[in-house]
């Protein structure tokens, strides 16, 4: 039995992810947002300390990073599913309303000028393209990309 975790750790030792399906979004997401900031190619907004990312938002964001953050999180969903338009990313970067008093919570959609102006950020890159039929898509460049960070980001598997 000792051999068989032995070994089995030894195995599990050796992975090493191919693709973003492979490691935890937060880190992957962590990873690539680093990877965006240091590259340069992406130019921040004036208003980017400033702006809220949804209406049921009481403040903007405390994390000074947080734009490259949402680039990097938008990419891995464009990677997971392709053709995601501005409309999905809304709901899905949406909130609860909570400032509603006695009455019950709604859910909230996320600022659609954000994710716009990160998508055309993204397309100036060269990271996203947009699809024929509507929504948006990863550019075999951008893939490719995410792959190689995704293959550098430590994956920890425990036995089982």
């Amino acid at each position: 039995r000792f051999c068989e975790i032995i070994l089995r750790g030894a195995i599990m030792a050796e992975f090493k992810p191919s693709g973003v399906k492979d490691v935890s979004p937060d880190a992957f997401i962590k990873a690539y947002a680093a990877h965006l900031k240091s590259n340069d190619k992406i130019h921040l907004p004036t208003w980017v300390d400033i702006v809220k990312t949804g209406s049921f938002k009481e403040l903007p964001p405390r994390d000074e990073d947080w734009y490259f953050v949402r680039a990097a999180a938008l990419c891995r969903r464009l990677y997971i599913r392709p053709g995601m338009g501005i409309g999905h990313f809304k709901h899905a970067f949406g909130g609860r309303i909570r400032t509603r008093g006695c009455k019950p919570e709604h859910h909230g959609l996320a600022s659609s000028g954000n994710i716009r102006h990160i998508l055309k950020n993204l397309e100036t890159v060269g990271l996203v393209e947009k699809m024929p039929n509507g929504g948006r898509k990863l550019t075999s460049s951008g893939q490719r990309d995410m792959d190689l960070i995704a293959g550098r980001v430590p994956v920890n598997l425990s036995i089982f």
